[in-house]
């Protein structure tokens, strides 16, 4: 960043720290951080020669972002607190990637390939859908496809809710449970949902890649660094 471009104090505490720009305003309005030895205010910006001082340690300006692939288990959720006896993805990584933010999400019984990030422009930039990403999921139903049914999801596309749903389709092998999902959206259980509407539950969903980011043979469980 060009000296004297001024950048939001909340937005780069949430970058640096890995939290939320709303919890970043409530420790701003909390007093407990500083801009050259004056206590900060909402709305405040910064530059790089600022002094940003949180809990009185020296938070540096310039940051390296950090990229993570993680294959996700079924049974895990993609958030920083256990929902029951689900566990968070988080138990997964070693402590110095838990400040890192995942970039969308995937539900509890699914499973795949989920990225993380403390880059909130690039993981704005592969969940905005002015910025189309297709993502491949592997699918099993709890029944065979019909080719009416497959027409009216590929083709035409299914009523939800909150909008049509029009997913690519893949059969996987002859007995038409098994498919290929292809979309660019990534509204809440969508795949599921489209699914349900034409009466077939969704007993196996496992993504496989999200942009260019492709699974390939990570084990399960496992995480490993990648590139922007």
């Amino acid at each position: 960043m060009p000296v004297g471009q001024a950048l939001r104090l909340n937005k780069f505490l949430a970058e640096r720290i890995g939290i939320s720009r709303r919890q970043a305003d409530d420790i701003i309005t909390s007093g407990k951080v500083t801009v050259d030895g004056n206590v900060a205010i909402l709305g405040a910006r910064i530059d790089k020669n600022s002094k940003v001082c949180y809990n009185n340690k020296i938070i540096p300006f310039e940051n390296s972002y950090t990229y993570l692939a993680l294959n996700k288990p079924v049974g895990y959720v993609c958030s920083r607190r256990q929902q029951g006896d689900s566990p968070t993805i988080y138990k997964l990584l070693p402590k110095q990637y838990q400040s890192l933010k995942t970039v969308g999400r995937l539900d509890r019984d699914s499973s795949g390939i989920i990225l993380l990030t403390n880059d909130g422009d690039f993981a704005f930039q592969m969940t905005h859908p002015k910025f189309i990403k297709e993502k491949i999921y592997e699918v099993k139903l709890s029944s065979a496809l019909e080719p009416l049914h497959q027409q009216m999801i590929a083709d035409f596309g299914i009523n939800l809710p909150d909008g049509k749903s029009q997913l690519g389709l893949e059969k996987m092998d002859d007995s038409r449970k098994k498919w290929k999902v292809y979309m660019s959206e990534g509204r809440n259980r969508q795949i599921r949902r489209t699914f349900a509407a034409v009466g077939y539950t969704v007993v196996g969903l496992h993504r496989i890649q999200f942009g260019k980011y492709q699974l390939a043979n990570l084990p399960e469980g496992k995480f490993t660094e990648i590139e922007k």
